[in-house]
């Protein structure tokens, strides 16, 4: 992994919504996306609260202006404006003061890391309480603590936003990412970063798929958007959820619950051809927003790709997924890695063979004189011949690829030439 500029770029736009206090509906989403429009333009959705979305309803809309226990003197001993992990939440409103043994209950931390602050919310059942170290907690003499969250829940709206970069067809690629997570950098910060990037990569490009980013809160974000897209959803061909994009673990990519998806494949491929240190694991129906886009009714071939996965690595849901825990390089490198990826299944076609009864002549065509002087001479023909063989409509360039053991650039040039001498249609 090289420190390549836009792993740096990447850093930067990471350092500045890390602030920024996100959940799953509230003005923390909006400024995230208004961040996230000053690099790519975004169609910004607002979805009333009691709006039916499948089987679930858009929530009452929460914000948060300040929250803090303070000790007798009025010294801030939690302080959410030191971190917005130091509130449960979707805490309602408090305003009061109580003896420690009260305020306990409340109160909720990591005895098996206690430097940390955990991540803790309560989306769908009203409560309040505080974040903080165990350390911290255990210092806290007995006591009356003056305890405040100035928040506010009330009807209001679920945020999302999309960007789309048109194709050659009309038939889709969706690249989702949440953005309901307060400051944990990689979990998913580094993931709308990398999303980011790779869109304003294909948008210097033609490409043959049309490309839907979508930037959504987890969960009930992904299911207000299929409720919202039931009508077009068979134009969704693929698709890719970008979570935990920056740490310096091995990429892993988790398949889609068909397992025989096309991305499936290529991900499979591009990361085997690449050398990198990686890992593919089966799907299962937990994680992040994979689930509800592969959810039965729905069935979609998509893919999860991180680095670390979900609940892998112990800064999770901690203080300590910060600044510190991703870096440019691990961006760099997951992005490059979607960029292969989507390069070749733009490329990836199944082609019919306009000649295949016995082997057509390529000499007379001009094909193996245009091979003349290639060091890779050779294996351009055996390219060739594989086309045309498995060129029968059941079978992509990737699967000719990997049946004939040839890199896939290899057999995509073989296909252009035959192509272009008329001996296969796609």
């Amino acid at each position: 992994m090289t420190p390549a500029g836009p792993g740096r770029q990447m850093y930067a736009l990471v350092e500045r919504l890390y602030p920024l206090c996100r959940s799953i509906t509230g003005d923390g989403v909006r400024a995230t996306l208004d961040i996230v429009g000053e690099y790519l333009p975004l169609q910004i959705h607002e979805v009333p609260t009691g709006t039916q979305v499948l089987d679930w309803t858009v929530p009452q809309e929460w914000n948060i202006r300040d929250a803090y226990i303070a000790d007798s003197t009025g010294r801030r001993v939690v302080d959410f404006a030191a971190s917005s992990l130091h509130v449960l939440g979707y805490s309602v409103p408090v305003s009061a003061t109580m003896p420690l043994a009260e305020l306990r209950p409340h109160l909720y931390t990591l005895p098996d890391q206690p430097d940390l602050v955990p991540y803790r919310t309560s989306y769908y059942k009203p409560d309040w309480g505080f974040c903080l170290a165990q350390n911290t907690l255990d210092a806290l003499p007995d006591g009356d603590y003056e305890v405040r969250i100035d928040s506010t829940l009330a009807d209001g709206h679920l945020t999302y936003a999309e960007h789309v970069i048109p194709g050659q067809v009309p038939d889709e690629v969706i690249i989702s990412c949440h953005v309901c997570h307060p400051s944990l950098a990689n979990d998913n910060l580094a993931g709308i970063a990398v999303a980011t990037y790779l869109a304003r990569a294909l948008a210097e490009q033609t490409p043959y798929y049309t490309y839907r980013f979508i930037y959504a809160p987890g969960t009930i974000g992904a299911i207000t958007w299929l409720a919202r897209n039931a009508e077009r959803i068979e134009q969704v061909a693929h698709g890719l959820v970008l979570a935990c994009a920056g740490d310096t673990g091995r990429l892993t990519y988790k398949q889609s619950r068909r397992g025989d998806a096309e991305i499936d494949q290529v991900m499979r491929h591009v990361l085997a051809a690449s050398e990198r240190p990686h890992e593919i694991t089966e799907f299962t129906p937990y994680g992040y927003d994979e689930r509800q886009y592969c959810s039965p009714g729905f069935n979609l071939g998509v893919g999860s790709l991180s680095r670390t996965p979900y609940a892998g690595y112990p800064e999770y849901h901690t203080s300590a997924d910060n600044l510190d825990f991703v870096s440019p390089e691990a961006m760099a490198d997951t992005l490059a890695a979607c960029r292969e990826a989507f390069t070749l299944l733009d490329r990836n076609r199944s082609y019919l063979n306009l000649s295949p009864y016995g082997e057509p002549q390529l000499g007379r065509r001009g094909l193996y004189d245009a091979l003349g002087g290639r060091s890779d001479t050779k294996q351009a023909q055996m390219a060739m011949l594989w086309v045309l063989s498995l060129s029968d409509g059941d079978h992509s360039l990737l699967d000719v690829a990997e049946r004939a053991g040839l890199p896939f650039d290899t057999v995509a040039a073989a296909a252009d030439a035959l192509r272009g001498a008329g001996l296969i249609k796609a």
